[in-house]
Protein backbone atom coordinates (compact mmCIF):
# COMPACT_ATOMS: atom_id res chain seq x y z
CA UNK A 1 0.00 0.00 0.00
CA UNK A 2 3.16 2.56 0.86
CA UNK A 3 4.70 1.26 -2.69
CA UNK A 4 1.05 2.37 -4.01
CA UNK A 5 0.80 5.66 -2.34
CA UNK A 6 4.25 7.08 -3.48
CA UNK A 7 3.85 5.56 -6.62
CA UNK A 8 0.42 7.41 -6.95
CA UNK A 9 2.25 10.88 -5.44
CA UNK A 10 5.31 10.62 -8.13
CA UNK A 11 2.39 10.69 -10.64
CA UNK A 12 0.58 13.34 -9.71
CA UNK A 13 3.52 15.38 -9.17
CA UNK A 14 4.81 14.80 -12.62
CA UNK A 15 1.65 15.30 -14.27
CA UNK A 16 1.44 19.09 -11.84
CA UNK A 17 4.68 19.94 -13.76
CA UNK A 18 3.88 18.98 -16.71
CA UNK A 19 0.39 21.25 -16.55
CA UNK A 20 2.10 24.47 -15.17
CA UNK A 21 2.68 26.85 -17.81
CA UNK A 22 5.29 30.26 -17.62
CA UNK A 23 4.22 33.23 -18.25
CA UNK A 24 5.82 32.74 -22.00
CA UNK A 25 3.81 30.26 -22.89
CA UNK A 26 0.62 32.00 -21.12
CA UNK A 27 1.20 35.00 -23.36
CA UNK A 28 1.44 33.10 -26.57
CA UNK A 29 -1.82 31.47 -25.91
CA UNK A 30 -3.97 34.85 -25.26
CA UNK A 31 -2.42 35.87 -28.73
CA UNK A 32 -3.24 32.97 -30.64
CA UNK A 33 -6.44 33.36 -28.48
CA UNK A 34 -7.12 36.53 -29.12
CA UNK A 35 -6.70 35.92 -32.91
CA UNK A 36 -8.44 33.26 -33.44
CA UNK A 37 -11.65 34.71 -31.65
CA UNK A 38 -11.57 38.29 -30.64
CA UNK A 39 -13.77 40.56 -32.41
CA UNK A 40 -13.93 44.47 -31.18
CA UNK A 41 -17.26 45.93 -32.41
CA UNK A 42 -17.50 49.83 -32.87
CA UNK A 43 -17.42 52.55 -34.92
CA UNK A 44 -14.78 52.22 -38.22
CA UNK A 45 -13.14 49.37 -36.38
CA UNK A 46 -12.30 47.10 -39.44
CA UNK A 47 -10.05 44.49 -37.32
CA UNK A 48 -7.50 43.68 -34.82
CA UNK A 49 -4.35 41.52 -34.24
CA UNK A 50 -2.88 40.61 -31.47
CA UNK A 51 1.15 40.40 -31.20
CA UNK A 52 3.67 38.92 -28.57
CA UNK A 53 6.86 39.90 -27.59
CA UNK A 54 8.33 37.40 -25.20
CA UNK A 55 11.83 38.89 -24.41
CA UNK A 56 9.57 42.55 -23.46
CA UNK A 57 6.77 40.33 -21.88
CA UNK A 58 4.49 42.71 -24.14
CA UNK A 59 1.31 41.89 -26.18
CA UNK A 60 0.56 44.26 -28.55
CA UNK A 61 -3.01 44.90 -29.66
CA UNK A 62 -3.73 46.74 -32.69
CA UNK A 63 -7.24 48.08 -33.55
CA UNK A 64 -6.85 49.46 -37.34
CA UNK A 65 -10.03 51.42 -38.38
CA UNK A 66 -11.33 53.30 -41.70
CA UNK A 67 -11.03 56.66 -39.77
CA UNK A 68 -9.35 59.39 -41.58
CA UNK A 69 -6.56 60.94 -39.45
CA UNK A 70 -7.57 64.41 -38.35
CA UNK A 71 -7.61 65.98 -34.74
CA UNK A 72 -12.02 65.26 -34.83
CA UNK A 73 -11.27 61.99 -34.91
CA UNK A 74 -7.95 61.94 -32.15
CA UNK A 75 -10.16 64.04 -29.87
CA UNK A 76 -13.39 61.97 -30.11
CA UNK A 77 -10.99 58.63 -29.51
CA UNK A 78 -9.14 59.82 -27.02
CA UNK A 79 -12.13 60.52 -24.87
CA UNK A 80 -13.72 56.62 -25.38
CA UNK A 81 -10.68 54.94 -25.82
CA UNK A 82 -10.53 54.67 -21.60
CA UNK A 83 -14.25 52.59 -22.09
CA UNK A 84 -12.65 50.75 -24.93
CA UNK A 85 -9.62 49.77 -22.89
CA UNK A 86 -12.27 48.79 -19.58
CA UNK A 87 -14.36 46.46 -22.25
CA UNK A 88 -11.57 44.82 -23.38
CA UNK A 89 -10.42 44.51 -19.81
CA UNK A 90 -13.94 43.03 -18.77
CA UNK A 91 -14.07 40.38 -21.58
CA UNK A 92 -10.14 39.37 -21.36
CA UNK A 93 -9.10 40.68 -24.36
CA UNK A 94 -6.39 42.39 -21.81
CA UNK A 95 -5.80 40.01 -19.32
CA UNK A 96 -5.50 41.37 -15.82
CA UNK A 97 -3.97 37.99 -14.96
CA UNK A 98 -1.29 38.13 -17.20
CA UNK A 99 -0.40 41.84 -16.07
CA UNK A 100 -0.29 40.21 -12.70
CA UNK A 101 2.37 38.21 -13.98
CA UNK A 102 4.11 41.44 -15.39
CA UNK A 103 3.12 41.21 -18.39
CA UNK A 104 2.21 44.75 -20.45
CA UNK A 105 -0.68 45.48 -23.07
CA UNK A 106 0.17 48.03 -25.73
CA UNK A 107 -2.73 48.99 -27.73
CA UNK A 108 -3.34 51.08 -30.32
CA UNK A 109 -6.06 52.68 -32.12
CA UNK A 110 -5.31 53.61 -36.06
CA UNK A 111 -6.38 54.96 -38.55
CA UNK A 112 -6.95 54.04 -42.04
CA UNK A 113 -3.23 54.79 -42.99
CA UNK A 114 -2.09 53.22 -39.76
CA UNK A 115 -1.43 56.61 -37.91
CA UNK A 116 -2.13 56.87 -34.36
CA UNK A 117 -5.22 57.87 -33.00
CA UNK A 118 -5.19 56.81 -29.56
CA UNK A 119 -2.75 54.19 -27.71
CA UNK A 120 -1.76 53.12 -23.96
CA UNK A 121 0.22 50.78 -22.63
CA UNK A 122 -1.57 48.87 -19.71
CA UNK A 123 0.56 47.78 -17.34
CA UNK A 124 -0.20 47.02 -13.61
CA UNK A 125 -0.28 50.83 -12.55
CA UNK A 126 -2.30 51.58 -15.69
CA UNK A 127 -5.06 48.27 -14.92
CA UNK A 128 -5.59 49.74 -11.28
CA UNK A 129 -6.96 53.32 -12.91
CA UNK A 130 -8.80 51.77 -15.50
CA UNK A 131 -10.78 49.22 -12.36
CA UNK A 132 -11.05 52.63 -10.54
CA UNK A 133 -8.81 51.18 -7.88
CA UNK A 134 -5.51 53.92 -8.34
CA UNK A 135 -4.50 55.81 -6.20
CA UNK A 136 -6.12 59.47 -6.20
CA UNK A 137 -4.52 61.42 -8.90
CA UNK A 138 -3.73 59.03 -11.83
CA UNK A 139 -4.96 59.42 -15.15
CA UNK A 140 -5.07 57.50 -17.85
CA UNK A 141 -5.31 57.04 -21.79
CA UNK A 142 -3.21 59.82 -22.74
CA UNK A 143 -2.05 60.42 -26.22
Amino acid sequence: MKKITQIAFVLAFALFLISCKNTKQKIQEHVSNYNNSVSIKGSGITSTAAKAFLNDNKIEIRIETNLEENDANKLAYKESFPDLLKEMIKNDQISSSLIAEGVKFDVYFLAYNNAILAQELVDQEELAVLEGTAKEGKETAKL
